[in-house]
């Protein structure tokens, strides 16, 4: 008589975002797997399973959070550790992928930082990487293995949505935002316009033009990440000058490193709009900024993986970048 084996769910999670991933695991109906994670005094992790997981479906949620060193070698011990105790599958569950910004070579004699990251995770032993608006589509390239990139572009929009605002017009910050302007544009049923900006150095941004009709509108700028801010306060004082009545912002991951929080709280934004893929500390949850929980996307997911059923049927398709 053949024996019938079932597959098992099991999920973890890191301590980069611990509250995202009780979260996750409550809207897949589990609980978290117990995993002991300590500092030796040198500042070297300590990781180790309290439970068997052989012959599981592992998913780790650790989001690439400040220190983002620590936390990615924290994942990758995470991920050897599952391998080593003969977990079937593991898929890296990184809400926010770090490094993605350094996707390509711009200058001579520079890393290409995400496929590095990449290769590192897949050594390490990961079978599958889920993440949610990566900054370049390509990161999915990097990989020899699935990688289900979810969007929170559906969540965003609906927020948006709900407010009712008349003569929406949606911007995008720059050329490489566009086509997922146009996106969320279309959810909303609005034009669209474009900023044209150049960037003199790291983390500084400056609108040249404004290319599009904005007089009199309510604008929403929409971008993956908002780390210092300098881009989305630039982009709404070009907008203020181009006539646009309120200045919404929606981004998928607050950053918010240095000067952003004050930056925003004296900006012309009214409300910025973000989700929880990092963490926003109290003392940076100004009443200009709102916080949506991108959980039960990433829970519905992992159910599907789990599952074998199709990720992109739950976005219509919007999250293939």
């Amino acid at each position: 008589m053949r024996e019938i084996i079932r597959k098992k769910l099991m999920i973890f999670s890191g301590t980069s975002h611990p509250d995202l991933g009780v979260e996750i695991a409550t809207g897949v109906g589990e609980k978290l797997g117990n995993v002991e994670i300590a500092r030796f005094s040198n500042g070297e992790i300590y990781v180790r399973f309290l439970e068997s997981v052989r012959g599981v479906d592992a998913f780790v949620i650790q989001t690439c959070a400040e220190p983002v060193n620590d936390y990615i070698m924290e994942l990758l011990l995470l991920i050897d550790a599952l391998k080593r105790a003969s977990a079937k599958r593991i898929t890296a569950v990184v809400p926010y992928y770090g490094y993605s910004r350094q996707d390509k070579k711009t200058l001579a004699r520079e890393p290409i930082s995400a496929r590095l990251l990449a290769d590192i995770i897949s050594v390490a032993g990961a079978d599958r990487v889920l993440s949610v608006d990566l900054h370049a589509g390509q990161i999915q390239g990097f990989f020899d293995f699935p990688v289900d990139h979810i969007t929170a572009l559906p969540l965003l929009a609906s927020y948006i949505a709900q407010k009712n605002l008349r003569d929406v017009v949606v911007v995008s910050p720059d050329a490489g935002r566009v086509k997922v302007a146009k996106k969320f544009a279309d959810r909303l049923c609005a034009p669209m316009a474009i900023l044209h900006k150049r960037r003199p150095e790291k983390n500084v941004a400056e609108v040249l033009h404004v290319i599009g009709e904005v007089e009199g509108k309510n604008a929403v700028l929409i971008d993956d990440m908002v780390d210092t801010a300098s881009t989305m306060v630039n982009a709404a004082d070009a907008l203020e000058r181009e006539g646009a009545r309120e200045i919404y912002a929606c981004a998928t991951h607050p950053i918010l490193s240095g000067p952003a929080v004050e930056r925003i709280r004296d900006s012309k934004i009214k409300e910025l709009v973000v989700t929880n893929t990092l963490s926003v500390p109290p003392e940076k949850k100004i009443d200009k900024i709102s916080v949506l929980s991108i959980a039960p996307l990433v829970a519905s997911t992992i159910l599907a993986v789990f599952k074998e059923e199709s990720v992109s049927d739950l976005f219509g398709g919007d999250n293939q970048a």
